[in-house]
């Protein structure tokens, strides 16, 4: 009995252990004003590494899924006479939960794994030590500027996925299935709010993007230093934002759009 509960305490010390470096990291690599031009130069190349890097990959996915959506929209609304309220039954479902969902998954798939063996490599390497040995906070010079790179690429991404997603689906509906130009992009616009639905799907993508990041920097700074270390960092990153994701999707879309 006392070994279960002294595993028990154990476990509940690392937990905010934990909970308390991710915060340290989260507090000296956001609540602070670099003073140094090369740091924002450092900043507009995360945003390249992590946003402009990861387009292709957005792009691709989003022209796929918009033009699946009006597929089956079509096939299933067809059934009813309502084939005409296939674009707005494509655009809520991407600019409510599709589009930031997808674009997170993918994001911390492709750019959050990438930012976690990154600096776990940099742990490993000692370049973390060194650079504190000069006076030069890493929190500062490698998390911060990789933070804010995902804090701002994310929801642009988002967006471009949204944008694209509809594209998609309407070059599926319109030219391939028939469907009435005028009526498919009027159903859109009569239907899609941009309080209740545009503004909801940002909040999302800025919620998405702030956990992600921090997860990502986070298991790439408290990696253990081998290159198993780095290896089992990265695959957390990706089950860990996963999850959480799904998690908060389904909290913010109840607070979002729950009749209550």
């Amino acid at each position: 009995m006392f070994r279960r509960l002294r595993l028990i305490g154990q476990a509940g010390l690392e937990i905010l252990g934990t909970m308390g470096r991710a915060g340290i990291i989260w507090w000296s690599s956001v609540f602070w004003w670099p003073d140094r031009l090369e740091w924002w130069m450092l900043l507009i190349r995360q945003i390249y590494v992590v946003g402009v890097l990861s387009v292709v990959i957005i792009a691709l996915s989003a022209f796929s899924i918009g033009a699946v959506l009006a597929l089956q929209f079509y096939t299933q609304l067809a059934r009813f006479g309502a084939e005409n309220n296939v674009g707005l039954g494509v655009a809520l479902t991407l600019i409510r939960e599709l589009g930031p969902v997808v674009t997170a998954l993918l994001f911390a798939g492709r750019a959050g794994s990438a930012l976690t063996a990154e600096i776990g490599l940099m742990k490993t390497t000692e370049q973390l030590d060194s650079m504190e040995m000069m006076g030069i906070d890493p929190l500062h010079e490698v998390v911060a500027p990789r933070l804010w790179a995902g804090f701002i690429c994310l929801p642009l991404l988002a967006v471009m996925f949204s944008v694209v997603a509809i594209w998609g689906g309407s070059i599926v509906g319109i030219d391939w299935l028939g469907i009435d130009e005028g009526t498919f992009w009027a159903g859109m616009q009569d239907g899609v709010v941009f309080r209740e639905d545009v503004l909801n799907g940002i909040i999302k993508t800025l919620v998405f993007a702030v956990v992600v990041t921090w997860i990502a920097v986070f298991q790439g700074y408290d990696c253990v230093p081998t290159a198993e270390g780095i290896g089992q960092a990265t695959t957390r990153t990706v089950v860990y934002a996963s999850v959480w994701v799904l998690a908060l999707d389904f909290v913010l879309t109840l607070v979002m759009f729950g009749d209550f």
